[in-house]
């Protein structure tokens, strides 16, 4: 029962406490720090890319918005220079959020202020909050220029008077700071100027100053404008350019490109000049028309009929011219004893009786009257003359000489032939409206070009490009992980585990004879050693001079 026995295997022992306490350090450092790398390249790769939200907030505006995306549960930190960060694929939606809210209002009160107002404020408190929010909101208005980083606006406005040598008109000062290396234009001051003086009711122009914050004076001081408005240098300049490419068009062709130059001098007059003319044609140069006519008649009534009728106006008339009854006396100064004048028809002649009304009187001639009124000739001429008419055009053009190609390559330069320069000539006078009254002045030279040929800039290859760049790190940093992942699962991880899953090698088979022996000899070694262990770790001096005599005793 003892040899059956001794040829069962022995228990397996346990691959773990068959491993060296070293190798069991070493697994568990490297299953350690493949997880600690797992987990690093994952928050790695679910780390956002912050962009910059708003930059220079002011401590109120950065403490609201910092509550509202604490609110909204956004991500964010800060960065050099008072920059606030968020995701970047937040920034805008963030942005158009915090703007429904009011934010940032940029440390300047606008016309919120006149929504708290309270019950009971005085008139002059009502006037101060007014005021405070013009000014709030002239400077929100110009810090929207890209030009500008921060405006201050004051206004001063003088209390309404009924008295009109006592009114005095608004005036307003604009304080500008402007981004590092950027300046305004006069085209730009001067619409800032004009947007305060629209905003306040009778503030004239020249009572607005514009300064920057270096307390340079922007505006003029008399605000009167000093030669040519900048609109009219623009003017002359675009009318300059449109000549200078119309010459080099129609040149071009004749030349080559490349090959003529052309500079425009316009002297234009931007005189504003109106005149209205009223002239009048005589009156004998052709038949007037006719504008009205009124014709009138009337009859004198009978010469020896008295006034009758309803006493009055109508009635009361004065009497008629004298006339002599047929059978009468002579007529006046015909015989003595008559009347003269008008009494002779009135009063009878002595001797005679008296008229009896409604005897048959001789009837006095009858008037008429007519009157025509004529139209009188005129011309009125209204004449505006137009801005920026061309008073005198100076060019000069400059063509390069002819290139010509030999049969062995060379480029040689030859001038032009004088018909060619002639021809050019005429064509130059014919594009800019030669005129010798006007005094135009035209000068075509032909001279060799020393400038070098441009040279069409490069396109920016695919690899270069800003974009790919980008790209090209995402996925490098990705491809990097997943290599050093791959390197300790394959080149530490999994040979350590292949070597702890290795099984202990079977005992030798022996023959069934000696299978006793064998195991008896296998105990009592094995009881040997442990024997010498325990030795050599309780008396090591002893154990180290029996070493030393097994030495000795070799050689």
């Amino acid at each position: 029962m003892a040899i059956a026995s001794a040829q069962v295997p022995a228990p397996r022992i346990q691959v773990l406490g068959l491993i060296p306490l070293q190798q069991k350090f070493g697994a568990m450092v490297a299953l350690a720090a493949i997880v600690a790398l797992l987990i690093g390249g994952w928050m790695w790769g679910q780390t956002p890319d912050y962009r910059v939200l708003y930059t220079n907030l002011s401590d109120r505006d950065g403490g609201a918005i910092i509550n509202s995306l604490q609110q909204m549960n956004v991500p964010y930190k800060f960065a050099g220079g008072g920059a606030l960060l968020v995701p970047a694929d937040q920034v805008h939606e963030m942005r158009l959020r915090l703007a429904g809210q009011g934010l940032p209002k940029g440390g300047l009160v606008g016309f919120e202020v006149m929504e708290t107002q309270k019950l009971g404020t005085s008139q002059f408190q009502e006037q101060v909050n007014y005021q405070r929010a013009l000014e709030g909101e002239l400077a929100r208005s110009i810090q929207s220029l890209s030009a500008v980083q921060a405006a201050r606006v004051h206004l001063a406005i003088s209390k309404p008077s009924v008295f009109v040598r006592e009114q005095q008109k608004p005036s307003a000062s604009v304080l500008l700071s402007l981004h590092p290396g950027r300046s305004l234009d006069s085209t730009q001051v001067s619409a800032i100027v004009h947007l305060v003086s629209s905003s306040i009711p009778e503030l004239p122009v020249k009572n607005v100053t514009v300064i920057d914050q270096s307390g340079n004076l922007l505006t003029s001081q008399d605000g009167s404008n000093v030669g040519l408005d900048p609109s009219q240098f623009k003017y002359r300049r675009e009318v300059e350019q449109s000549f200078v490419k119309r010459i080099e068009a129609i040149l071009a062709p004749i030349t080559g490109p490349r090959n003529v130059l052309a500079q425009v001098t316009a002297d234009m007059d931007f005189t504003q000049t109106e005149n209205v003319a009223e002239i009048y044609s005589p009156n004998q140069s052709a038949p007037a028309a006719v504008r009205s006519q009124q014709t009138t008649e009337s009859n004198g009534g009978s010469a020896g009929q008295g006034a009758s009728g309803v006493p009055g106006a109508l009635s009361n008339q004065p009497p008629g011219n004298a006339t002599a009854p047929i059978n009468g006396a002579p007529t006046p100064g015909s015989a003595p004893g008559s009347v003269p004048g008008q009494l002779a028809g009135i009063i009878p002649a002595p001797g005679t009786a008296p008229a009896v009304a409604g005897a048959s009187a001789v009837s006095s001639p009858t008037r008429r009257d007519s009157t025509i009124n004529y139209e009188v000739d005129k011309t009125i001429r209204h004449t505006r003359q137009a801005v920026g008419a061309i008073k005198r055009l100076s060019v000069a053009v400059v063509v390069n000489y002819r290139k010509l190609t030999d049969a062995d390559g060379n480029v040689t330069n030859k001038p032009l032939s004088a018909e060619e320069m002639t021809q050019i000539n005429a064509l130059v006078k014919e594009v800019m409206g030669y005129s010798k009254d006007r005094g135009d002045s035209l000068n075509v030279t032909n001279s060799a070009f020393s400038v070098p040929e441009v040279v069409p800039a490069e396109e920016v290859p695919l690899w270069k490009q800003p974009e790919t760049i980008a790209t090209a790190k995402d996925v490098g940093r990705n491809l990097l992980i997943a290599a050093l992942v791959l390197f300790l699962v394959l080149g530490v991880l999994r040979p350590l585990l292949a070597k702890l899953a290795e099984a202990p090698p079977p005992p030798p088979v022996l023959p069934d004879d000696e299978s006793a022996a064998s195991v008896q000899r296998i105990a009592g070694y094995d009881q040997n050693l442990d024997a010498v262990k325990q030795l050599a770790r309780s008396e090591p001096a002893l154990v180290a001079n029996v070493v030393k005599e097994w030495v000795a005793r070799d050689e």
